[in-house]
């Protein structure tokens, strides 16, 4: 038996911590409740409670059980305090104080001083409990009495009592036939017992002997109405009512007279209380956790009134705050995938191979002709500025939105301006007089003037752009003016060959301190947030905890269990973008490396005549610029958007299932067809609108907003730039898509 009840050790002590959790008063109902019900869940013992109003006889049909007088009976109400009744192998008491004192004394005479009420009428405040231990054999097999102080006499007793029924096992209910209750007593009885699941109840009807015969079967039906109203659940064939004339049946034990006894009812009754103890007592589970879970719905509910408005509370920071942080995780994505693609365009820029071939024929013509500070200020610089601005503003974005780190200025200096040794001129030249004339940072074709000076920026782009065969050293002499225009080639060549390595370098450097201004701290939520999120685990764990005992113990539960909320990170509280860097370096482009090959090749082979340089034609611009220029617009406009976001209110406001729907609507209202205009004039502008764009009448936003991209990218006037039939086709073409796509995106 006693392993049995180990097993509710665990759901008592489960109880006991969830109503720590409600913090409730020490002589709140509940919290009595709960204390009592929890010590009943692992008391080994079968209880049996007698109780009723004073006068009633209930101490004195217990002293009739047990064959002496073992407990106080008088005429007035006595028993001050409850008394519980277990085996024991002799008679004797124990009792014990509010202040932990334990009184021991042999036989019952102790109780008069510590169990009845004093000359008030009052029950004494420092008795914890009191206990009398008695060899009877009904006893052994576990069982175990409670003599309960009458009702209807003080408030204060009726709250004991009632305390002490909630840890019985079965309760006997005695009645006086001479004074029956009324309805409604019966009825606040029935509601209290059933409301804490007491449902094993036995009316003893007590003084029908005092009655004249014909009102005794007057009274009997009466009580078997007031019983049968009770549906006590009590085992199949057994009767909830019986009738017990007690102070004759104690006379009759004392005596031993026992055909006295079995006239009284004390054998019929003690008979049938016997086999529904054999039936009740192994099973005791089934009387006791209906009361559990009586206490329990008590305490779910009041758990619940705790936990769901600090949830709620919680819920709605976690949101505002998460909204916050994915807005900036966003803008700092865009902003980190804007930086790289720039850096990647500056850095393919700064390679040697495509320096050489954008700049090194008219660095070197502007060399010869002593323009090459106009050539690095207006050509040089222009463009070297361009993709600077280009890499600097994101930075910029990002200390605007998130005010980390200011960023410092990418600066790439130039280097020194060329400097180019004339070689000694040749002996039949009659346009030089002096041989190793030095010019310096450029203007050679100024100093060699003439027609020797043309022939040296001839030859230089000559030499640049014309593949010429080998051919054998031996059969002509070189030019003096194509060395000169060797000397010019190569001093360029070393000039972006510095600024081409000091450039990667400063770049790869500025990059890696960007990412100090590509950031955001997540900021700790307040003392007071945590502290309510702690106490909510605490509360949740608690709740969470009964739910998985009550089950265990196949107790049923309307409430589900908790999701746990997950705790914030503070481990890591800065959020750097670390997308996959994507290789910026360009591919070996065959062309550049043939045209270097040839470069080499030219400079080292002697050429019989110089033909005058072609005419300089802009390069077309490629597809991929124009799709980088357009990304880069559509990166602006929406980190403009998020900023927009994080200063409007709603950015912060509280996400609620109704919001929620909201914002499916505004979603399914946005990709809806624009409202149709009022005139037939702005219809047909509408019609041609979506013929322009290739679209069918009522297409949504966003496919509006997808075709205008694509007809861009397809149409930009920077494809067509050496087409020039094709260039007017596009302005045209881009002019009327512009027209369609202003019509209906401000519908």
């Amino acid at each position: 038996m006693q392993q049995q009840y180990e097993g509710y050790k665990d759901l008592a002590d489960s109880l006991k911590s969830a109503s720590a959790l409600l913090n409730l008063e020490r002589k709140s109902q509940l919290h009595q409740d709960i204390i009592t019900i929890c010590n009943h869940l692992v008391n080994p013992s079968f209880r049996i409670a007698v109780f009723g109003p004073f006068n009633h006889g209930k101490s004195t049909l217990l002293n009739a059980m047990l064959g002496n007088r073992t407990l106080p009976i008088d005429l007035i109400p006595t028993t001050g305090a409850a008394i519980t009744v277990s085996y024991g192998s002799d008679v004797r008491t124990r009792i014990m104080l509010v202040d932990g004192t334990e009184i021991y004394r042999s036989g019952t005479e102790v109780l008069q001083q510590f169990a009845i009420l004093d000359g008030n009428r009052q029950m004494r405040k420092d008795v914890a409990s009191v206990e009398v231990f008695c060899p009877h054999p009904f006893l052994e097999t576990g069982v175990e009495f409670l003599d309960l102080p009458g009702t209807n006499d003080r408030d204060e007793q009726d709250n004991l009592i009632r305390e002490q029924l909630l840890s019985a096992d079965l309760v006997i209910q005695l009645l006086d036939a001479r004074k029956l209750m009324t309805l409604g007593e019966r009825e606040n009885l029935r509601d209290w017992l059933l409301d804490r699941g007491i449902k094993t109840v036995i009316f003893v009807a007590n003084f029908i002997n005092l009655l004249e015969p014909d009102e005794q079967k007057q009274v009997q039906n009466r009580l078997r109405f007031v019983a049968e109203s009770f549906r006590a659940e009590l085992p199949p064939g057994f009767s909830n009512l019986y009738r017990v004339d007690a102070l004759p049946a104690l006379r009759a034990r004392l005596k031993g007279d026992v055909a006295a006894a079995n006239s009284s009812g004390l054998a019929a009754f003690e008979t049938a209380l016997q086999n529904i103890v054999g039936i009740l007592q192994p099973d005791r589970g089934s009387v006791r956790l209906p009361r559990v879970q009586a206490i329990a719905s008590q305490i779910q509910y009041s758990l619940k009134a705790k936990i769901d408005p600090i949830a709620i509370e919680i819920k709605s920071f976690d949101e505002k705050e998460n909204s916050k942080i994915e807005i900036k995780r966003k803008a700092a994505d865009l902003i980190y995938k804007g930086f790289t693609t720039s850096v990647g365009e500056l850095r393919d820029w700064l390679v040697l191979p495509k320096l050489l071939t954008k700049y090194q024929a008219d660095a070197a013509v502007a060399l010869a002709e002593n323009n090459f500070k106009d050539w690095q200020t207006n050509t040089f610089k222009k463009d070297l500025t361009q993709l600077q601005f280009a890499v600097i503003k994101w930075l910029y974005q990002a200390y605007e939105f998130f005010q980390e780190e200011r960023p410092q200025d990418l600066i790439i200096p130039f280097p020194s301006e060329p400097q180019v040794i004339l070689p000694s001129k040749p002996s039949n030249t009659d346009d030089l007089s002096e041989p190793g004339s030095i010019a310096v940072g450029g203007g050679i074709g100024w100093l060699l003037g003439g027609p020797v000076g043309a022939a040296v920026v001839g030859s230089i782009s000559y030499l640049l752009n014309k593949n010429i065969q080998k051919q054998d050293d031996q059969l002509a002499k070189e030019s003096y003016h194509q060395e000169v225009a060797k000397l010019c080639i190569t001093a360029i060549e070393d000039y972006l060959s510095g600024f081409s390595s000091q450039g990667l370098s400063i770049l790869a450097e500025y990059e890696q301190q960007a990412e100090k201004v590509i950031c955001f701290e997540v900021s700790q939520e307040p003392l007071e947030v945590t502290k309510k999120r702690e106490s909510l685990q605490q509360l949740q764990n608690g709740f969470n905890q009964l739910l998985r005992e009550l089950e265990k113990v196949k107790i049923s539960s309307n409430h589900q269990p908790y999701k746990e909320i997950p705790k914030p990170n503070n481990t890591n509280r800065k959020y750097s973008p670390q997308p996959e860097r994507v290789q910026t370096y360009p591919k070996k482009d065959i062309g550049v490396k043939q045209q270097q090959e040839n470069t080499a090749k030219n400079t080292q082979t002697r050429v019989k005549s110089v033909s005058p340089p072609p005419p300089k034609v802009s390069p077309s611009p490629r597809k991929e610029e124009v799709e980088a220029k357009f990304r880069d617009w559509e990166l602006n406009e929406e980190i403009a958007r998020m900023k927009a976001e994080m200063r409007s209110p709603k950015a912060c406001r509280q996400t609620s299932p109704g919001s929620q729907t909201n914002k499916q609507q505004n979603t399914t209202q946005s990709n809806k067809a624009p409202n149709q205009p009022k005139t037939q004039t702005e219809k047909d502008k509408i019609t041609r609108a979506y013929s322009i764009l290739g679209l069918q009448a009522n297409a949504s936003l966003a496919e509006v907003k997808q075709a205008y991209r694509t007809l861009v990218k397809k149409w930009h006037p920077d494809l067509f730039v050496n087409q020039p039939q094709m260039l007017k086709q596009a302005q045209e073409k881009m002019h009327l898509v512009n027209e369609a796509y202003t019509i209906l995106s401000d519908k």
